[in-house]
């Protein structure tokens, strides 16, 4: 009956070792230059001789970098690749879930997540609203670049080459040759970092729409509102601009780019 007892402690000790030795991490992580060995010790409340210890098996890890001048540490390459691995496994559609209930309930609009494709953006969440009547929007469906709210963020922050195969495509869709969208509206919706359209696509509806972007800055999807063109008017229609904003804002922050 000993045996299995001290396993127990052994591994006990060894993830309360692990928790200890990431108590430097988290001083490093939370530092804004290289720190030098006593501060760091102090930082994490150990004497700077255990304190050593940890650095020096987080060196070979590369999780710690060391200067050669000054002898300070910082977080090394491997943990900048740790911090990459985790923000490209997040989901969109999962880090945005919460934000797009919360702002359906909120404006009464639905709300809708579109990632963008080779044929357009394609929706792939939504959060149906109390003002949409009976009319609602599948999964799936692949909105039109140039007379879509959506398509025109999608437009305006993605490269050319990036688009020009989904225009195209709704040239082909609508049997017609596409729908020019000048650069004054690009810029305008860069300017702004929203598009809007009223009822291009389905009448009497207006759509709102904002990008959302990743960690390193590219657009990730498009977050876009839905509702009736009386109710998204005037003054209302300017505060459930400023709601999508926030919205997006924070689901880009949840993604590792910039909250704004």
């Amino acid at each position: 009956m000993r045996k299995p007892l001290d396993e127990a402690l052994n591994q006990k000790r060894r993830v309360q070792s692990i928790e200890v030795g990431f108590r430097v991490i988290r001083v490093l992580q939370a530092a804004r230059e290289p720190m030098a060995l006593r501060d760091i010790a102090k930082a994490a409340a150990m004497p700077p001789s255990k304190a050593h210890l940890y650095l020096t098996s987080f060196l070979r890890e590369g999780l710690v970098a060391q200067e050669a001048e000054t002898g300070r540490y910082a977080l090394g390459a491997y943990a900048m690749e740790l911090g990459l691995s985790a923000i490209r496994q997040i989901s969109v559609v999962d880090m945005a879930r919460a934000e797009m209930t919360s702002l359906t309930a909120r404006t009464g609009c639905a709300t809708y997540l579109s990632l963008f494709t080779e044929r357009g953006p394609a929706i792939v969440s939504k959060a149906d609203g109390s003002r949409q009547g009976a009319f609602s929007v599948r999964l799936g469906h692949v909105l039109p670049m140039a007379s879509s709210a959506t398509g025109l963020v999608f437009l305006a922050f993605l490269p050319e080459t990036h688009t020009k195969m989904a225009l195209n495509a709704d040239a082909l869709a609508s049997g017609a040759e596409a729908k020019k969208v000048t650069q004054r509206q690009i810029a305008a919706i860069k300017s702004s970092g929203y598009a809007t359209t009223s009822g291009l696509i389905n009448a009497n509806f207006a759509a709102i729409s904002a990008p959302v972007f990743d960690y390193s800055g590219d657009l990730a999807a498009a977050l876009t509102l839905l509702g009736p063109d009386k109710y998204l008017a005037g003054a209302r229609l300017e505060q459930c601009t400023q709601d999508l904003l926030q919205a997006a804002r924070k689901i880009s922050a949840k993604l590792g780019g910039a909250p704004g």
